[in-house]
């Protein structure tokens, strides 16, 4: 047993703070695998964490990150052994088990899964959590029916990381895809992912109508509230969106007027508590359906010592597309 450097929370009088520190080895949270960490990614729920806006901390002290890739050191569970590379995606860490950001971590083994072959660690974190979320939501599309003969997709916070992603993703399935931005000025990195027209986020992002024109097939939301809500009144009849983020709201100003008179569907994506079936197929998927040029051209990397900065970063619309954090 031994120390290692890890990004630790703690509780103070007036809210929470995040620092660099030694942790011990000793104090690491029950779990089945000890992972040795060399990278992890900065998604908008780490940028909450680190910066306490708001209460996805739900112990102290915490090591923030909910994703990670490593090497197993130790295993008592079947399908793993010491030299297995791994990665993981949820299932609480960050927010109520001891996370990522931290060269050690214990977790429970059924939260794993293999790195697929083909990807390096630091490409599957460059997916991450925000990337493999963006292909669950390609997946619930698909398994609507929502063919890219249907017509046009929206993808809302399309510079963010899970927008990113998904127009990359969906523009190589041939798919038309209206990217929503508030920043004009990513128009030409969001049209080399593949991106055929660019709207701006204002368009959503205010009150609308119940029902507007119909303007695309379906969507991919992060984004939550009124740009939810339009984005629905505007989707073609027997469409379908499907909704993974909050970063306008947790609201949604809408009415029954797009379910019930164009039977649009709202498919809700979780990857928190995803299966390991969905988990399997999504980062299979991912291995071989991502472009590896737009990998690269979505993906930064900072080193641990960075990511307190990076949260608030990411909260104030800062971060384009992903951020992979190297540990060791």
């Amino acid at each position: 047993m031994g120390t290692f450097r890890a990004v630790v929370v703690t509780k103070t009088e007036t809210g929470t703070q995040a620092a660099l520190a030694r942790f011990d080895e000793a104090d690491l949270m029950d779990g089945d695998v000890t992972v040795r960490v060399s990278h992890s990614t900065l998604n908008y729920k780490d940028g909450l964490a680190l910066t306490g806006k708001a209460p996805v901390v739900r112990r102290f002290p915490m090591i923030p990150g909910i994703d990670f890739a490593g090497i197993v050191e130790t295993s008592a569970h079947a399908d793993f052994r010491p030299g297995d590379a791994v990665i993981l995606n949820g299932w609480g860490t960050g927010e109520t088990h001891l996370g990522a950001y931290a060269e050690k971590t214990r977790v429970k083994g059924d939260w794993l899964v293999p790195l697929p072959e083909g990807l390096t660690a630091a490409e599957a974190m460059a997916v991450g959590t925000a990337g493999y979320t963006a292909m669950l939501c390609v997946m619930a599309l698909e398994r609507h029916g929502i063919t890219p003969e249907r017509g046009p997709l929206v993808v809302t916070g399309a510079a963010g990381g899970v927008g990113s992603v998904a127009t990359a993703l969906l523009a190589r399935r041939g798919y038309h895809v209206v990217a929503s931005t508030g920043r004009p000025q990513e128009a030409d990195y969001l049209k080399s992912l593949g991106a055929a027209e660019i709207i701006d986020r204002a368009e959503l992002s205010a009150p609308g109508r119940a029902l507007g024109k119909e303007r695309w097939a379906g969507g991919i939301d992060s984004v939550g509230s009124h740009t939810l809500a339009n984005v629905l009144s505007m989707t073609r009849y027997g469409g379908a969106v499907a909704a993974c983020g909050l970063a306008q709201g947790m609201d949604l100003p809408t009415t029954v007027a797009p379910f019930i008179l164009r039977g649009v569907s709202l498919l809700g994506v979780d990857s928190v508590m995803a299966p390991k079936t969905l988990r399997l197929e999504a980062w299979s998927r991912l291995a071989t359906e991502l472009d590896r040029g737009s990998l690269a051209r979505i993906t930064s990397t900072i080193p641990l010592e960075a990511v307190i900065e990076a949260g608030a970063a990411i909260l104030e619309g800062r971060i384009r597309g992903r951020v992979v954090v190297t540990i060791d």
